[in-house]
Protein backbone atom coordinates (compact mmCIF):
# COMPACT_ATOMS: atom_id res chain seq x y z
CA UNK A 1 0.00 0.00 0.00
CA UNK A 2 1.47 3.34 -1.03
CA UNK A 3 1.73 6.47 1.08
CA UNK A 4 -0.97 8.09 -1.02
CA UNK A 5 -3.54 5.69 0.44
CA UNK A 6 -2.69 6.94 3.95
CA UNK A 7 -3.17 10.62 3.11
CA UNK A 8 -6.37 12.01 4.67
CA UNK A 9 -9.11 12.95 2.28
CA UNK A 10 -9.71 16.64 1.68
CA UNK A 11 -12.69 17.83 3.68
CA UNK A 12 -14.12 21.10 2.30
CA UNK A 13 -16.36 21.58 5.32
CA UNK A 14 -13.46 21.30 7.81
CA UNK A 15 -11.33 23.61 5.68
CA UNK A 16 -14.14 26.15 5.59
CA UNK A 17 -14.52 25.97 9.37
CA UNK A 18 -10.79 26.57 9.86
CA UNK A 19 -10.88 29.48 7.44
CA UNK A 20 -13.93 31.00 9.15
CA UNK A 21 -12.32 30.57 12.59
CA UNK A 22 -9.12 32.22 11.37
CA UNK A 23 -11.14 35.11 9.90
CA UNK A 24 -13.05 35.63 13.16
CA UNK A 25 -9.84 35.47 15.19
CA UNK A 26 -8.13 37.91 12.83
CA UNK A 27 -11.06 40.33 13.05
CA UNK A 28 -11.07 40.14 16.86
CA UNK A 29 -7.32 40.70 16.98
CA UNK A 30 -7.56 43.71 14.66
CA UNK A 31 -10.34 45.24 16.75
CA UNK A 32 -8.22 44.82 19.90
CA UNK A 33 -4.96 46.02 18.32
CA UNK A 34 -6.30 49.02 16.38
CA UNK A 35 -6.52 51.45 19.34
CA UNK A 36 -2.99 50.52 20.44
CA UNK A 37 -1.58 50.89 16.93
CA UNK A 38 -3.43 54.16 16.40
CA UNK A 39 -2.15 55.50 19.73
CA UNK A 40 1.39 54.51 18.77
CA UNK A 41 1.04 56.31 15.44
CA UNK A 42 -0.41 59.38 17.18
CA UNK A 43 2.56 59.53 19.56
CA UNK A 44 4.87 60.13 16.58
CA UNK A 45 2.71 62.85 15.01
CA UNK A 46 2.72 66.60 15.40
CA UNK A 47 -0.39 68.26 16.77
CA UNK A 48 -1.23 69.48 13.28
CA UNK A 49 -1.08 65.96 11.91
CA UNK A 50 -3.19 64.67 14.80
CA UNK A 51 -5.96 67.17 14.11
CA UNK A 52 -5.81 66.80 10.33
CA UNK A 53 -8.99 65.71 8.57
CA UNK A 54 -9.22 63.24 7.00
CA UNK A 55 -6.80 61.43 9.34
CA UNK A 56 -3.24 61.05 8.07
CA UNK A 57 -1.82 57.57 7.75
CA UNK A 58 1.32 58.79 5.99
CA UNK A 59 3.23 61.46 7.89
CA UNK A 60 6.74 62.49 8.92
CA UNK A 61 7.35 60.94 12.37
CA UNK A 62 8.83 63.01 15.18
CA UNK A 63 10.28 62.20 18.59
CA UNK A 64 9.43 65.60 20.09
CA UNK A 65 6.49 64.18 22.03
CA UNK A 66 8.65 61.55 23.72
CA UNK A 67 11.35 64.12 24.48
CA UNK A 68 8.73 66.29 26.18
CA UNK A 69 7.14 63.56 28.29
CA UNK A 70 10.53 62.14 29.32
CA UNK A 71 12.85 65.15 29.63
CA UNK A 72 10.59 68.20 29.28
CA UNK A 73 8.60 70.28 31.74
CA UNK A 74 5.76 67.76 31.44
CA UNK A 75 7.94 64.75 32.22
CA UNK A 76 6.06 61.73 33.55
CA UNK A 77 9.19 59.88 34.68
CA UNK A 78 8.60 60.79 38.39
CA UNK A 79 5.03 59.57 37.98
CA UNK A 80 6.20 56.29 36.50
CA UNK A 81 8.38 55.89 39.59
CA UNK A 82 5.41 56.61 41.86
CA UNK A 83 3.32 54.02 40.03
CA UNK A 84 6.12 51.48 40.25
CA UNK A 85 6.62 52.00 44.00
CA UNK A 86 2.93 51.87 44.89
CA UNK A 87 2.16 48.94 42.60
CA UNK A 88 5.16 46.91 43.79
CA UNK A 89 4.45 47.55 47.47
CA UNK A 90 0.75 46.81 47.07
CA UNK A 91 1.48 43.60 45.17
CA UNK A 92 4.07 42.36 47.66
CA UNK A 93 1.87 43.03 50.69
CA UNK A 94 -1.20 41.61 48.98
CA UNK A 95 0.50 38.32 48.17
CA UNK A 96 2.07 38.15 51.63
CA UNK A 97 -1.35 38.20 53.29
CA UNK A 98 -3.53 36.72 50.54
CA UNK A 99 -1.62 33.45 50.14
CA UNK A 100 -2.16 32.23 53.74
CA UNK A 101 -5.71 33.62 53.74
CA UNK A 102 -6.59 31.73 50.55
CA UNK A 103 -4.95 28.59 51.94
CA UNK A 104 -7.04 28.84 55.11
CA UNK A 105 -10.29 29.32 53.19
CA UNK A 106 -9.53 26.41 50.88
CA UNK A 107 -7.93 23.83 53.20
CA UNK A 108 -8.76 24.47 56.84
CA UNK A 109 -11.92 23.84 58.82
CA UNK A 110 -12.75 26.49 61.39
CA UNK A 111 -15.83 28.23 62.81
CA UNK A 112 -17.46 30.89 60.64
CA UNK A 113 -15.49 29.78 57.58
CA UNK A 114 -18.40 30.40 55.23
CA UNK A 115 -19.13 33.78 56.80
CA UNK A 116 -15.53 34.91 56.48
CA UNK A 117 -15.46 33.79 52.85
CA UNK A 118 -18.64 35.71 52.14
CA UNK A 119 -17.17 38.79 53.84
CA UNK A 120 -14.13 38.66 51.58
CA UNK A 121 -16.37 38.38 48.54
CA UNK A 122 -18.66 41.17 49.76
CA UNK A 123 -15.76 43.61 50.11
CA UNK A 124 -14.96 42.98 46.45
CA UNK A 125 -18.51 43.99 45.52
CA UNK A 126 -18.39 47.42 47.14
CA UNK A 127 -18.35 50.28 44.59
CA UNK A 128 -15.04 52.18 44.85
CA UNK A 129 -16.71 55.56 44.41
CA UNK A 130 -18.68 54.96 47.61
CA UNK A 131 -15.47 54.48 49.59
CA UNK A 132 -13.61 57.57 48.43
CA UNK A 133 -14.93 59.95 51.09
CA UNK A 134 -14.43 57.56 54.06
CA UNK A 135 -10.93 56.73 52.84
CA UNK A 136 -10.13 60.41 52.41
CA UNK A 137 -11.31 61.30 55.91
CA UNK A 138 -9.41 58.42 57.52
CA UNK A 139 -6.16 59.20 55.70
CA UNK A 140 -6.57 62.88 56.52
CA UNK A 141 -6.81 62.09 60.21
CA UNK A 142 -3.69 59.92 60.24
CA UNK A 143 -1.65 62.04 57.82
CA UNK A 144 -1.75 59.45 55.07
CA UNK A 145 -2.82 61.66 52.18
CA UNK A 146 -0.28 62.07 49.38
CA UNK A 147 1.97 59.34 50.81
CA UNK A 148 3.14 56.00 49.50
CA UNK A 149 2.02 54.31 52.70
CA UNK A 150 -1.52 55.68 52.57
CA UNK A 151 -2.11 54.90 48.90
CA UNK A 152 -0.59 51.42 49.23
CA UNK A 153 -2.84 50.55 52.18
CA UNK A 154 -5.89 51.72 50.23
CA UNK A 155 -4.88 49.56 47.28
CA UNK A 156 -4.79 46.56 49.60
CA UNK A 157 -8.51 46.95 50.28
CA UNK A 158 -9.45 45.99 46.72
CA UNK A 159 -6.45 43.86 45.71
CA UNK A 160 -6.57 41.43 48.65
CA UNK A 161 -10.17 40.21 48.13
CA UNK A 162 -9.44 39.75 44.44
CA UNK A 163 -6.22 37.83 45.12
CA UNK A 164 -7.79 35.64 47.81
CA UNK A 165 -10.73 34.54 45.70
CA UNK A 166 -8.54 33.97 42.67
CA UNK A 167 -6.16 31.70 44.59
CA UNK A 168 -8.76 29.74 46.56
CA UNK A 169 -9.59 27.65 43.48
CA UNK A 170 -5.92 26.81 42.94
CA UNK A 171 -5.49 25.65 46.54
CA UNK A 172 -8.68 23.59 46.32
CA UNK A 173 -7.33 21.65 43.35
CA UNK A 174 -4.34 20.29 45.30
CA UNK A 175 -5.17 16.72 46.47
CA UNK A 176 -5.63 16.47 50.21
CA UNK A 177 -3.61 13.26 50.24
CA UNK A 178 -0.41 15.19 49.58
CA UNK A 179 -1.02 17.45 52.54
CA UNK A 180 -2.07 14.62 54.82
CA UNK A 181 1.06 12.63 53.96
CA UNK A 182 3.24 15.60 54.89
CA UNK A 183 1.36 16.11 58.15
CA UNK A 184 1.73 12.45 59.04
CA UNK A 185 5.47 12.87 58.60
CA UNK A 186 5.27 15.62 61.24
CA UNK A 187 6.12 18.33 58.74
CA UNK A 188 3.92 20.90 60.47
CA UNK A 189 1.31 23.15 58.94
CA UNK A 190 3.67 25.93 57.80
CA UNK A 191 6.31 23.58 56.46
CA UNK A 192 3.61 21.67 54.57
CA UNK A 193 2.33 24.91 53.08
CA UNK A 194 5.82 26.02 52.05
CA UNK A 195 7.27 22.75 50.74
CA UNK A 196 4.19 20.84 49.53
CA UNK A 197 1.28 23.16 48.72
CA UNK A 198 2.96 26.26 47.31
CA UNK A 199 5.04 24.39 44.70
CA UNK A 200 1.80 22.90 43.38
CA UNK A 201 0.12 26.29 42.95
CA UNK A 202 3.07 28.43 41.90
CA UNK A 203 1.49 28.94 38.48
CA UNK A 204 -1.67 30.32 40.08
CA UNK A 205 0.38 32.51 42.40
CA UNK A 206 2.27 33.90 39.40
CA UNK A 207 -0.99 34.71 37.60
CA UNK A 208 -2.46 36.34 40.70
CA UNK A 209 0.68 38.41 41.27
CA UNK A 210 0.61 39.70 37.71
CA UNK A 211 -3.08 40.58 37.82
CA UNK A 212 -2.72 42.34 41.19
CA UNK A 213 0.19 44.39 39.87
CA UNK A 214 -1.68 45.34 36.70
CA UNK A 215 -4.78 46.37 38.66
CA UNK A 216 -2.67 48.57 40.92
CA UNK A 217 -0.75 50.02 37.98
CA UNK A 218 -3.93 50.94 36.08
CA UNK A 219 -5.90 52.26 39.09
CA UNK A 220 -7.05 55.87 38.71
CA UNK A 221 -9.95 56.78 41.01
CA UNK A 222 -8.20 56.37 44.37
CA UNK A 223 -4.94 57.80 43.00
CA UNK A 224 -6.49 61.02 41.75
CA UNK A 225 -8.29 61.72 45.05
CA UNK A 226 -5.88 60.36 47.65
CA UNK A 227 -2.63 61.24 45.90
CA UNK A 228 -1.14 64.68 45.45
CA UNK A 229 1.99 66.43 44.29
CA UNK A 230 4.43 64.02 45.93
CA UNK A 231 2.64 60.77 45.05
CA UNK A 232 1.01 61.07 41.65
CA UNK A 233 0.81 57.84 39.64
CA UNK A 234 1.19 57.96 35.89
CA UNK A 235 -2.54 57.37 35.29
CA UNK A 236 -3.21 60.69 36.99
CA UNK A 237 -0.22 62.53 35.50
CA UNK A 238 -1.43 61.97 31.95
CA UNK A 239 -4.32 64.32 32.66
CA UNK A 240 -1.78 67.16 32.68
CA UNK A 241 -2.04 67.08 28.89
CA UNK A 242 -5.79 67.77 29.04
CA UNK A 243 -6.97 71.29 29.79
CA UNK A 244 -9.98 73.48 29.13
CA UNK A 245 -8.28 75.30 26.27
CA UNK A 246 -6.51 72.41 24.58
CA UNK A 247 -5.87 68.69 24.66
CA UNK A 248 -2.33 67.76 23.66
CA UNK A 249 -3.23 64.53 21.94
CA UNK A 250 0.24 63.69 20.64
CA UNK A 251 1.92 64.08 24.04
CA UNK A 252 -0.95 62.27 25.72
CA UNK A 253 -0.46 59.36 23.32
CA UNK A 254 3.29 59.34 23.99
CA UNK A 255 2.64 59.28 27.74
CA UNK A 256 0.14 56.46 27.31
CA UNK A 257 2.69 54.42 25.34
CA UNK A 258 5.28 54.88 28.08
CA UNK A 259 2.72 53.92 30.73
CA UNK A 260 1.83 50.79 28.76
CA UNK A 261 5.45 49.73 28.25
CA UNK A 262 5.95 48.04 31.67
CA UNK A 263 2.61 46.24 31.32
CA UNK A 264 3.53 44.95 27.85
CA UNK A 265 6.96 43.81 29.03
CA UNK A 266 5.42 41.96 31.97
CA UNK A 267 2.95 40.27 29.64
CA UNK A 268 5.72 39.19 27.24
CA UNK A 269 8.08 37.80 29.87
CA UNK A 270 5.34 36.23 32.01
CA UNK A 271 3.30 34.79 29.16
CA UNK A 272 4.40 31.24 29.87
CA UNK A 273 3.52 31.56 33.56
CA UNK A 274 0.15 33.11 32.75
CA UNK A 275 -0.84 30.31 30.39
CA UNK A 276 0.39 27.66 32.81
CA UNK A 277 -1.39 29.26 35.75
CA UNK A 278 -4.67 29.62 33.88
CA UNK A 279 -4.62 25.92 33.00
CA UNK A 280 -3.77 24.71 36.51
CA UNK A 281 -7.41 24.71 37.55
CA UNK A 282 -8.73 23.24 34.30
CA UNK A 283 -9.70 20.01 36.07
CA UNK A 284 -11.72 20.97 39.09
CA UNK A 285 -12.47 19.11 42.24
CA UNK A 286 -9.12 17.39 42.83
CA UNK A 287 -8.76 18.54 46.39
CA UNK A 288 -12.25 19.51 47.49
CA UNK A 289 -14.08 17.86 50.31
Amino acid sequence: MTAAHHAPAYNPRAAFRRLALAAVAGFGLSVWAFPVIWGLMTSFKTERDVLAYPPKFLFTPTLDNYREVIFGASSIVPNLWSSMVVSTLATALTMLFAVPAAYALARLRYPAKRASGFYVLATQMLPPVGLIIPYYLVLQQVGGLDTYTGLTLIYLTFSMPFAIWLMVSYFEDVPFEMEEAALLDRAGRFRTLWHVILPQVRGGIAVTTIFVFLNAWNEFLFAVVLGGNRVRPVTVAMFNFISVEQTQWARLAAGAMLAMAPVILIGIFAQRHIVKGLTVGAVKGGGRR
